[in-house]
């Protein structure tokens, strides 16, 4: 069980689409769950039933749906690739198009889920379609409450209401509702899996697979992109600030003679041959140099082109000779 539990893990973790996919499943089981554990409760009103139901079969999905877009990493690659300057890199517009259609089916899911769950169950059409329903088809209809039939029609989803003594002309009703509900939700249901099925199998038909394989590929070497560019701007970060908090203590100790640090502090930082191995400046040491640097990256980023690092020239046995002594 452990060993299946680490495989899952490593999966998830392999790449940002494997994340993504994990966030978007885990939303659709937090739907579940909070249809689940969320109470319902009718108004039994005829001017209310409607807009109540609409209201939780619409607004919760929509949460659902810009919550998907909120956590979805392709979000912020996409906005990135769009609205970025040209520079010296040109834009593909299949790569945004690509993001877009990814971000987009993986914040559908959890939404579908809820609608689904919602038809399935069947309350809530029960809530919002019992004034629809003809009391005709049916028996037992409390005739002597001094009701009209709208408004008992209406009371239909509040079974515990003094109207509904007997029960069966309230049972009957509700599961007349339900089995629609449900015919309604399996028929969705049955509809996007033909749909994607059908998808699936017919779309190398009308799109170049090779042209496929290449806009997945820079999609995802843009993530991985951003993604390094972040974790090198950390690293160096913290080396900035380390170096200077370095100078900092160095400086107060040159310059305020009564008030030494602590001779921990002193050794901790004195090092600077360890310093000098940790850090990763590469020599942009001010404030400027990192401005100018981050403002280049955003106008004019890097082409994408690693010949002049494969073909960079080695250093000859003498020279590294030369160097390891200096």
């Amino acid at each position: 069980m452990m060993e299946r539990l680490k495989l899952i893990l490593q999966y998830f973790q392999s790449n940002s689409e494997s994340i993504s996919n994990g966030i978007c499943i885990v939303l659709a089981l937090v739907s579940v769950k909070l249809y689940t554990s969320f109470d319902f409760n009718c108004p039994c009103l005829p001017q209310y039933n409607k807009l109540y139901s609409l209201g939780v079969i619409v607004v919760p999905p929509i949460i659902l749906f810009f919550l998907g877009i909120l956590v979805n990493r392709h979000t912020g690659v996409m906005i990135d690739e769009w609205i970025r300057p040209i520079g010296k890199r040109s834009k593909n517009p299949a790569v945004v198009k690509y993001l877009f259609s990814a971000m987009i089916q993986r914040a559908l899911l959890a939404p579908m889920v809820w609608i689904l769950v919602t038809l399935l169950d069947g309350k809530i059409l029960i809530c919002a379609f019992s004034v629809s329903v003809d009391p005709i088809l049916f028996s037992g209809i409390p005739n002597n409450t001094g009701l009209d039939v709208i408004k008992i029609m209406a009371k239909v989803p509040c079974k515990e209401d003094i109207i509904f003594r007997n029960g069966s002309f309230h049972k009957a009703v509700s599961r007349y509702v339900r089995c629609y509900s449900q015919a309604v939700g399996w028929s969705i249901l049955l509809f996007l899996i033909a749909l994607g099925a059908l998808g699936r199998l017919f779309k190398p038909c009308f799109e170049d697979h090779a042209t496929f394989l290449q806009t997945r590929y820079w999609s995802n070497y843009l993530d991985m992109e951003q993604k390094l560019f972040d974790e090198t701007c950390v690293l160096h970060a913290r080396d900035f600030a380390r170096t200077c908090i370095v100078q900092f203590f160095e400086d107060m100790r040159k310059n305020v003679e009564f008030c030494s640090p602590h001779p921990k502090i002193i050794e901790h930082f004195s090092v600077k041959g360890e310093i000098e191995n940790q850090k990763r400046l590469y020599g942009i040491t001010k404030q400027e140099e990192v401005d100018n640097l981050i403002t280049k990256w955003y106008f004019s980023k890097p082409d994408l082109d690693v010949t002049k690092t494969t073909q960079r020239p080695r250093l000859c046995s003498r020279c590294m000779e030369k160097i390891e002594i200096l």
